[in-house]
């Protein structure tokens, strides 16, 4: 016989426990935890369930053929490279980012052009009144698109009205953490109800075949609100980044089931929406006709696309005694710490008592480890006022050993250089077989490069 068993849930990270506590323990945060009320335990007794009860389930072996998914267009070509070629039929997409970065534009976009090629497409929006979406798709030029719009919290009341015809090719949730289910108790926006108003709009996506695209909030750390089951849920998630105060925005893909999770797609944010950026190599570089200190070119990875992005780093000798600062925009600060460090013990650069700026360009953030050599290079750079040569491109990766070691796709990444008029480039033993167009200077540790930089001067 079922039994019921009480068990508490953190309104933030979304972790369960048996008993209530003030804090919880893997997030940390204080009175988040509640009681998940209507949890239902039932026993499984092998012994007796063997004689009947269950369903046999169909076993197939991993040579089983079988056919790629249907892909449904967006019509914008930065979206499906993100989403690895498209929508896919009956998949459950969530797409989250900061308040204000993007996200309601470019669905409403996305719904339109879909539209107009004639398929149909639902947008729920549970944040703004259709009022409100009309003038927003007005503004973008997008009024005459035939999109179904509705205004609406009630999961029940959603289901229902999409179940009444013919299903839509996308459905569109703004946002998951508005709806409410009343199968469960709870407001909007807890983890019970995100939980089980995902469940209930993925099942009905999973069922009638339509692409299914879930809107999420974002904490101030930048991971989606709410709880971490809901991104094991849904087939694929889809970072939205970017400054507000910049321009460009980038779309990554964190999981994807139907594709990679190494492709981006870039945007920039312009009065009539969010506009397609082909070549954001050319975005991401600051133009300039002289050679200035502190600054290096990177090229970046992003899946098969390489992006070219300027590192920009600035050091301030202070007095004796004072504290020094260390500020890092678009970097890991702890990547940064360790590259200082390097270069005091194996260099005898000694940037400790200094203060220290870093910057990636156009609100860029990079995570690849070959952006270590170009960190380098703009450190010693404005620490010995020697600039490095404007037609100049570095990367590699610096190991604590003061080693610079080889990284992956190293062709793609000089082959961009090139195309964009670099003529040479500072890298990892080995690059020289692969140099091509592009003139190539090898090093092995990094005092030989730094020695390398202070040579030229």
């Amino acid at each position: 016989m079922a039994r019921v068993q009480k068990r508490f849930v953190c309104q933030n990270c979304g972790s369960v426990s048996s008993k209530w506590a003030g804090q919880c323990v893997d997030c940390n945060e204080w009175n988040c935890i509640v009681e998940d009320a209507g949890a239902v335990v039932t026993p499984f007794r092998a012994k007796h369930d063997l004689q009947g009860g269950g369903q046999w389930i169909e076993l197939v072996g991993l040579d089983t053929k079988i056919s790629l998914p249907d892909r449904l267009s967006s019509g914008i070509k930065e979206l499906d490279r993100a989403l690895g070629g498209g929508f896919v039929a009956g998949s459950a997409t969530l797409i989250g980012g900061d308040p204000g970065i993007g996200k309601s534009t470019l669905l409403l976009q996305a719904s339109a052009r879909l539209a107009k090629e004639g398929k149909s497409v639902a947008y729920i929006s549970g944040e703004e009144a259709t009022d409100q979406v009309r003038l927003r798709a007005r503004r973008l030029g997008l009024a005459d698109a035939p999109v179904m719009l509705g205004a609406a919290t009630s999961v029940r009341d959603i289901l229902t009205t999409l179940s009444s015809s013919s299903p839509p090719a996308l459905a569109i949730i703004d946002s998951i953490q508005t709806m409410h289910s009343d199968l469960i108790e709870g407001a909007p926006g807890t983890v019970s109800q995100v939980r089980a108003s995902a469940q209930e709009l993925i099942r009905f996506a999973k069922e009638r075949g339509t692409a299914l695209v879930l809107v999420g909030h974002v904490t101030k750390d930048g991971s989606i609100a709410g709880p971490r089951v809901l991104e094991h849920m849904v087939d694929t998630v889809l970072s939205f980044e970017g400054e507000r105060s910049h321009q460009y925005r980038i779309l990554r893909a964190i999981k994807n089931r139907f594709g990679g999770t190494d492709e981006i797609g870039v945007f920039a944010m312009e009065t009539a929406g969010l506009s397609e950026v082909g070549n954001p190599s050319s975005l991401f570089l600051t133009a300039r006709d002289e050679t200035v200190t502190g600054t290096t070119v990177f090229p970046a990875l992003e899946g098969t696309r390489p992006v070219l992005v300027e590192v920009q780093a600035l050091t301030v000798r202070l007095a004796s005694g004072a504290t020094p600062r260390r500020a890092v925009v678009g970097w890991d600060n702890g990547r940064l710490a360790m590259i200082l460090a390097v270069l005091e013990a194996r260099c005898g650069l000694s940037l400790s008592s200094a203060e220290v700026y870093l910057n990636i360009a156009g609100g860029y953030r990079l995570s690849d480890p070959a952006a270590d050599l170009a960190v380098a290079a703009a450190l010693i750079s404005s620490w010995t006022e020697r600039p490095v040569p404007i037609d100049t491109i570095a990367f590699g990766e610096v190991a604590l050993s003061g080693e610079i070691r080889p990284v992956a796709h190293s062709s793609l990444r000089l082959k961009e250089a090139s195309k964009l008029g670099f003529e040479r480039a500072f890298g990892p033993v080995g690059l020289d077989a692969i140099g091509g167009d592009i003139r190539v200077q090898s090093f092995r540790t990094l005092g030989q490069f730094v020695d390398h930089l202070l040579a030229r001067g």
